[in-house]
């Protein structure tokens, strides 16, 4: 394959012709098997996810998928684009910070609903239809702001990094609202006995520290909020200073 020429999977997916490849026409749509597999792994993790189990998903064989998909790889590029779908429409009366928030929050809504997308190892930039929205959406959010556009991709990885970071922290934590408070009962109880304030001031310190009632309320929310509130803190910081040297 010519080093232009873009993969398979990925013309398939931009709707693009490419070469032909012999043999009987195609069975079955790329977005078959992306369903498929994203079943597969919402059921038991990215683990469970074979070309063998898809095809036997989808009632074919394991080689009647390679006419879609070369590798694996290529069928995790397949499954991010599906379950990521289309970004948000972001409010254009909102200002930046409200605009990167709800990119941030969708993106981590996503991670929640498929959280084996985690364990996907990223290998290289997106390259897909509905990847490349996102991170053009992202981008967007940084409208009206004197932020360079180099500036308004670093600004967004920054984001996505947090979010990404954050999901993976609480990717395997109890859901269940009673598990979730038993579960942070026992661990404070436990904590408390060991985290002695001569020997762990700083710990000893935030057990004696009523939590603020946004926490007692949502932990996991509190947290993320607080996070992303200190990231785009900085990136505020940012902004103002480039508005400063431009004047």
């Amino acid at each position: 394959m010519d080093e232009n020429e873009l993969p398979r999977v990925l013309q398939q997916l931009w709707g693009i012709e490419g070469r032909s490849r012999p043999g009987p026409k195609p069975a079955f749509h790329i977005s078959d098997i992306a369903r498929a597999a994203i079943k597969l792994a919402d059921a038991g993790g990215l683990g469970a996810v074979s070309m063998s189990k898809v095809a036997a998903e989808l009632g074919f064989t394991t080689m009647s998928l390679y006419r879609y998909v070369d590798a694996k790889d290529d069928l995790y590029v397949v499954m991010l684009e599906h379950a990521f779908a289309e970004p948000p429409a972001l409010d254009p009366e909102l200002d930046w910070r409200g605009r990167i928030t709800a990119w941030a929050e969708a993106f981590r809504d996503g991670l929640r609903r498929h959280p084996w997308i985690l364990q996907i190892p990223i290998q290289e930039p997106p390259l897909s239809p509905n990847q490349l929205a996102w991170m053009e959406s992202g981008l967007d959010a940084f409208d009206g702001t004197p932020l360079t556009p180099q500036d308004r991709l670093s600004a967004m990885l920054l984001v996505n990094i947090y979010v990404r970071g954050t999901a993976q922290l609480t990717a395997n934590m109890l859901t269940e609202p009673d598990e979730v408070r038993e579960a942070d009962r026992l661990y404070t109880e436990r904590l408390t006995m060991l985290a002695t304030p001569d020997r762990f001031p700083g710990i000893a310190a935030t057990l004696e520290q009523p939590l603020d009632e946004g926490y007692a309320g949502d932990f996991d929310a509190a947290e993320f909020g607080f996070g992303l509130t200190t990231v785009l803190d900085g990136i505020a910081t940012r902004i103002t200073r480039t508005r400063t040297r431009t004047r």
